[in-house]
């Protein structure tokens, strides 16, 4: 067959997705910190454009500020009156009056407090540089991650001499710390305690799988000690810190600031956008009139580049937030008697309802309303939090969080003696609220929530 060379014309269509439309999807999706990163970013690195914030109080101060004569005019005289500035020598009270190390904020980690510990520890040398290396292979909870032959190996030293730097560091504050296993963490606290207690430590030494199934009665006759001394242990292990260094955790409580805000005013629901924090962008005047000018020196193709990804990047910027506001708006028009009452009166919504009502494709609402924030009369809520599916069966629908909610003030009002099993709540759930699920459903709910099946939760005394 013979081959050849032939030239077709065909016209056809496609979607091409340009830089700066992908720089608008990303911008729809970026939360309110990543998009004043974003724009500090495009300020460093675009030099025509500016930020206009505070530009009205810098023409306002300028006005009226004093003029040369006031200045002149001022009676230093009087105003030093009395105060030497040439004699004046801070005194060591001046100086120890406000400690350096109180403007300090780094948290102090349980690392660095057990190093601390190790510091004032009559060790050698020799077992400090032992002591180090364990504390640095303990995690944030308090628990070492390395074992003794481990250490050993890494340290060429012997394992008598590991053993006894790390009973050592064991007998440190928080008590438990440094141990390999749960076991070995509530026996070293247990040793800890005032007064001893030989049945908790037996249980915790050779029994503690009991303890996970609350099966007592059975832990009893097999320690063959009656059921009220083995609950009175139970309430002593209990009180126990199964991760020492909790209290010492790195993780803070994350702030959250609202992209919006929903306020009621005479009967009717408003909505605000928080602009505080964001850059007011503007095109920078002078590199807009170096281009209305012909000058050699100019890099003219260089300023129209920025000067177009600038015009871009704002009204990117303000599409975004137009459309965070139509969202916003339609989910308050939707979810109104949840703003007026609460939870149990939240309705189910999906993406598709919302860019049905503002003609807008589901993808750019889910975009939107990724990490986003409304501050509303109920409280602070992701954006995401008001799309809830609905679930039901022949009775009328209820959003998939109202139940949640339901199935938690259940759990909470039971007999801790006697836990609803997941079949019971249910149950309730029909008679009480005529919401209609299976046991199933409670199951995957309460797991959601993080909340122990009724075996789990039950208490005996």
């Amino acid at each position: 067959m013979a081959l050849e060379i032939k030239q077709d014309l065909r016209l056809s269509q496609q979607l091409v997705m340009t830089p700066q439309l992908q720089q608008a999807i990303k911008l729809l999706q970026l939360s309110r910190m990543e998009l004043q990163e974003v724009i500090a970013q495009e300020i460093e690195e675009n030099p025509v454009l500016e930020d206009d914030s505070g530009l009205e109080e810098r023409e306002q101060s300028e006005v009226t500020s004093e003029t040369p004569d006031q200045i002149q005019d001022f009676d230093w005289e009087e105003y030093m009156e009395g105060h030497s500035i040439s004699t004046y020598t801070p005194s060591r009270a001046d100086r120890d009056e406000t400690p350096w190390e109180n403007f300090l904020t780094r948290q102090v980690t349980l690392i660095d407090y057990l190093l601390w510990q190790l510091k004032m520890s009559p060790l050698a040398p020799r077992e400090e540089e032992i002591g180090s290396f364990i504390i640095g292979n303990i995690d944030d909870n308090g628990y070492l991650q390395a074992s003794l032959e481990e250490i050993c190996k890494n340290l060429n030293s012997p394992a008598k001499v590991v053993q006894n730097v790390l009973r050592i560091i064991q007998s440190f504050d928080p008590p438990g710390v440094g141990a390999r296993d749960l076991r070995e963490c509530l026996l070293i606290q247990l040793s800890g305690l005032a007064e001893r207690d030989p049945l908790a430590e037996a249980i915790v030494g050779t029994h503690l799988s009991y303890c996970k199934n609350k099966d007592y009665r059975r832990l009893a006759r097999k320690l063959k000690v009656p059921l009220p001394q083995v609950l009175e242990a139970i309430k002593t292990i209990s009180r126990l810190e199964p991760k020492p260094g909790r209290p010492y955790s790195t993780e803070e409580a994350r702030s959250i600031i609202p992209d919006v805000y929903v306020y009621k005013v005479e009967g009717e629901y408003m909505v605000m956008l928080n602009e505080d924090g964001l850059p007011k962008l503007r095109i920078n005047p002078y590199y807009r009139q170096l281009l209305e000018v012909e000058r050699a020196d100019v890099p003219r193709d260089y300023l129209k580049e920025k000067m177009k990804s600038a015009h871009w990047l704002i009204r990117s910027i303000q599409q975004r937030q137009g459309t965070l506001y139509k969202v916003t708006k339609s989910i308050v028009k939707f979810q109104t008697d949840f703003l007026d009452k609460g939870i149990d009166y939240l309705r189910p919504l999906v993406l598709k309802d919302v860019a049905d009502d503002i003609q807008m494709h589901e993808s750019t609402v889910s975009r939107v309303t990724t990490s986003k924030y409304a501050h509303t009369p109920q409280g602070i809520y992701e954006l995401k939090f008001f799309f809830s599916g609905k679930i039901g069966e022949g009775v009328e629908e209820v959003a998939a969080k109202r139940v949640q909610n339901l199935i938690k003030q259940i759990i909470a009002e039971e007999n801790p003696r006697r836990p609803f099993s997941d079949e019971k709540i249910a149950q309730l759930l029909k008679e009480r609220y005529n919401i209609a699920i299976a046991r199933r459903t409670v199951a995957k709910y309460r797991e959601m929530m993080k909340i122990l099946s009724s075996s789990a939760r039950k208490k005996i005394w």
